[in-house]
């Protein structure tokens, strides 16, 4: 452990203790040059949160990389900053409530897109043509249709009802 005050690589541990629900270790160190204290919180690495990709490989989930992808998709749209750390907030503790270690790529995508949709239908639609792979045209008439038609059903468009 490097020391955050002079770099030196060599701390020593003058207590330990468990933090909070077991899940981490509170350190307190001391560093053998300069004699500055500080606290490190340790947890294993099994406990972090990880994504598994469509091709299989995993990587630590990685809310900078989950904000990136979101405020890609409201670029020059009316989606104030606030909205979108709300969308990481709550798509984050969704997934830190499942209790999974792993979690797949498509989950996060997907609840993702669903917080988009009720945000900004234009943002919606870029994000799932990135997550969902569009590559035909047709594939992004079909989601702006279903866009276009739950925009009528909740403003109180047209009725489809032909009975």
């Amino acid at each position: 452990m490097h020391c955050p005050d002079c770099g030196h690589e060599h701390t020593h541990v003058i207590d330990t203790e468990p933090h909070e629900s077991d899940l981490s270790v509170r350190r307190r160190r001391e560093c053998q040059r300069c004699s500055f204290r500080f606290t490190t919180y340790e947890r294993p690495m099994w406990d972090a949160l990880q994504v598994k990709k469509r091709d299989g490989s995993i990587e630590p989930f990685s809310r900078e990389k989950l904000r990136g992808g979101i405020e890609r998709a409201v670029e020059k749209r009316p989606v104030d900053e606030s909205a979108v750390s709300e969308i990481v907030d709550a798509t984050e503790a969704e997934l830190q409530e499942r209790n999974t270690q792993i979690v797949a790529s498509e989950l996060i995508g997907d609840l993702v897109s669903e917080r988009l949709r009720a945000v900004d239908g234009v943002a919606y639609i870029r994000f799932v043509s990135v997550y969902k792979a569009f590559s035909e045209p047709e594939e992004f008439r079909r989601e702006l249709d279903a866009v276009l038609d739950a925009e009528l059903d909740d403003h109180g468009g047209p009725e489809t009802n032909t009975s």
